[in-house]
This record gives structure tokens, C-alpha cells and sequence, in this order.
């Protein structure tokens, strides 16, 4: 079940990646499950067009440190723009540049972009296509359908595949669906059939089990694990079968490197949210998250921390 995964030449120690979430997937957060096992993390996603007109958050978002191997992800609808950026400066440094083909969200969705483009293919392909130009790595992430019209997932892995993509995700719901409902294992499976790169399967994996049952089922090269991991970053370490690091003292190192990377104000908020995250269905649950968004300081998070996860 778990295996290295070749994209092109580079080589993933395996096939349990870290999908990238907006808003959660910085650095600090990536670093962590690097260090619980993920065999790949990826950038939140970034705007090629916030690149092409020079916005300060938008590469503050690809900050990479020392992570090896490294992958980005960008979302954009106009092929000369998306190749600008993945030929940037900000680029540079990343062994992978993954187009979000996926992203349901209405505001996104509304400008064409993100799981948009699964209904103009021959636009998709030139996105693609213009990408590969760059000389980088390039991999799609997509979803298996959106809206009513007919949509015909292998169909769309042959076209990026053979626009240059050297890697696909694909998460197996139509993005009416979000992040809920049902995984159609079919057509990750047909997806996997029709092409000869590597494909991640995506959607519904918490825990080993679920990992197995969804290779199983669509004989994927690997799994991307996303809401999982913002609840249980040990997941990764869970799944690989190796003992992790006490909660308290990941907590504190994401904390310090937040705050050193991000400042105080988003620290202290940020994890915030990520500690909720993390104490989400325990015992007293509410109580500790109630505390917790009333610290006003990166100080009085990492004392509620100790004592929240002072027996793990």
C-alpha cells in the first residue's frame, strides 16, 4: 500500500501527500506533516494574477523553507499569465507546480477559474499546455464533474496528460458536491485507466482504512489527504505506522515558526484556529475553544496549549 511515488523524474519517499488548503497549508503547517510523514505537501493555492501584479500576501504564500521535495499550487484561466508565474522568481525554488482545476468556491468559480475550467476542456488544455511551456514539473488537480452538463473525467485525464501534466489529482466529487457526500472510487478508477502519469486519489480519506479501501477500489498511486490532517496532522504518522511527537511540542514549534514568519497578530490568531482544529470531538472541547478565542496573545495560546495537550 504505501510506496515512493517518481513524478517526472523527482521521487516522493511515498504516496500519502498533503493536499493544499486555503488558508491552512502555510509553511508551519506543512513542515509538521513533513515531519509526521507526508510523502508531499502543497502551497495553499496562489493567484497567478496576484503574482503578475506584484501583491505582497500572494508570495508570502509560497514561502518554503527548507521542505524537500517542493510543490506549489496556482489557480488562473489565462494560459500566458499562469506560464508567467510558474517561470517567476516566486516559483523558482518549487520542484512541482500543481494547476487547481478543483476549487469549487462561488467567487472563484464565478471568474472562470478553478473547477470552472472542467467545462471549457480546450481552454483547460491550453492553461496546461502554456504551464508545461515554462520547463517545470506541472500536475492538475481536478474534480470528476460540474454541474449538469456531461463530463467525462478520463476523457479529461488523456487531455492533460498529453498537454505535458506529469502528475493528476483527482478528487473523486462534482464540485455541487464540495467537500461532502459521496467519492465516485468509479471514476477515479476509469482516470487511473486511461493514462500512464501517476494519480492521487482524493476525498473521504480520515485514516488508514479509508486509504486502503480507496486504492482498493480505484487503484490509484496514492492518496491526498486533506480536512484529515487539519484535524489530526498525526494522520500522516498514523497511516505510516510510526510513533509521532507529543502534540504539545508540535504545537509549540508551529507556533514559534508562525509567529516568526507571520508575526504576532496572525499567529496569535491562526492558531487559534488551528488548535480548535485540533481538540475538535475531545472531551471539553468547547470549553477550551471558548478559551482559546479569547487569548489575546501568542503567550496565552501556547500556555492554553500546554495544559490542553499536556498528556499527548
Amino acid at each position: 500500500m504505501l510506496h515512493e511515488v517518481e513524478i517526472a523524474g523527482m521521487v516522493c519517499p511515498n504516496n500519502v501527500f498533503l493536499a493544499p488548503l486555503a488558508g491552512y497549508t502555510n509553511y508551519p503547517f506543512r513542515k509538521m506533516c513533513m515531519r509526521l510523514g507526508a510523502g508531499l505537501t502543497f502551497t495553499e493555492m496562489v493567484s497567478a494574477k496576484g503574482l503578475h501584479y506584484g501583491n505582497e500576501e500572494t508570495k508570502q504564500l509560497l514561502y518554503c523553507g527548507d521542505e524537500s521535495p517542493k510543490a506549489a499550487q496556482i489557480f488562473g484561466n489565462d494560459p500566458e499569465i499562469m506560464r508567467e508565474a510558474c517561470e517567476s522568481e516566486e516559483l523558482s525554488p518549487f520542484d512541482l507546480v500543481d494547476i487547481n482545476m478543483g476549487c469549487p468556491m462561488p467567487k472563484i468559480v464565478r471568474n472562470g477559474e478553478g473547477s470552472a475550467l472542467l467545462a471549457d476542456m480546450p481552454l483547460a488544455e491550453k492553461v496546461i499546455s502554456a504551464c508545461v511551456k515554462s520547463g517545470k514539473r506541472i500536475s492538475v488537480k481536478f474534480r470528476t464533474g460540474f454541474g449538469d452538463a456531461p463530463f467525462d473525467a478520463a476523457e479529461f485525464a488523456k487531455m492533460c496528460e498529453g498537454a505535458g501534466a506529469s502528475l493528476l489529482t483527482v478528487h473523486g466529487r462534482k464540485r455541487e458536491q464540495i467537500y461532502a457526500g459521496p467519492v465516485d472510487y468509479a471514476a477515479i478508477a476509469a482516470v487511473k485507466g486511461a493514462v500512464k502519469i501517476p494519480v492521487i486519489a482524493n476525498g473521504g480519506v480520515w485514516n488508514d482504512k479509508d486509504m486502503k479501501k480507496m486504492l482498493e477500489r480505484t487503484g490509484a498511486d496514492g492518496v491526498m489527504i486533506a480536512r484529515a490532517a487539519m484535524y489530526r496532522p498525526q494522520t500522516f504518522s498514523d497511516i505510516l505506522g510510526i510513533d509521532p511527537p507529543p502534540m504539545r511540542e508540535l504545537f509549540e514549534e508551529q507556533l514559534n515558526l508562525t509567529r516568526e514568519l507571520y508575526g504576532e497578530r496572525f499567529a496569535c490568531v491562526h492558531m487559534r484556529k488551528m488548535a480548535a482544529f485540533y481538540i475538535k470531538g475531545r472531551p471539553g472541547a468547547n470549553r477550551w475553544k471558548r478559551d482559546l478565542f479569547a487569548a489575546a496573545t501568542t503567550e496565552e495560546v501556547a500556555a492554553l496549549a500546554e495544559e490542553i495537550f499536556m498528556d499527548e
